[in-house]
């Protein structure tokens, strides 16, 4: 897994969202960006995750955050899961894996005793000139927003 690190400049990338909009890295520029991956949209500890930042996103807003949430899902599994929760932030279908492989996610897990390629629940913030500013590699899914501020 090549994951990028803080300091790393983030390769711009260009994906689709639930609703099947273009969503691109560069449109977040000079702005501070929360990108945000996990396994499996309405799984218990994905849910609890985007549930919390749904929860505390006036205040991440506040704090001059935007938000991108990011599996492999499809666009219809990821606008369910978006409708069902009433998240106010796109949430991308990188059924490609375009954006887990430039942010370097992808890899080796091991879930009660087995092993298997998936993507690794971790948080990235990007600074204003699109730079890692902090990497959360230890996401707690039901205090993530107190974690990015």
């Amino acid at each position: 897994m090549n994951t990028l690190k803080e300091g790393d400049k983030v390769p711009d990338f260009t994906s689709v969202d639930q609703d099947g909009n273009l969503v691109k890295l560069s449109d977040y520029s000079g702005k501070k960006l929360v990108v945000f991956f996990y396994p499996r949209a309405n799984t218990p500890g994905c849910t609890a995750e985007a549930c919390n930042l749904r929860d505390n996103y006036a205040e991440l807003q506040s704090k001059g955050y935007e938000l991108l949430g990011v599996s492999e899902d499809t666009k219809k599994k990821q606008a369910g899961f978006r409708n069902k929760y009433e998240f106010q932030f796109p949430l991308l279908a990188d059924e490609d894996h375009t954006v887990i492989n430039t942010f370097g996610v992808w890899g080796p897990k091991k879930f009660m005793g087995r092993e298997y390629d998936g993507i690794h629940r971790m948080t990235f913030i990007i600074d204003e000139n699109g730079f890692v500013s902090k990497v959360i590699d230890k996401v707690k899914t039901k205090d993530h927003a107190a974690q990015i501020l």
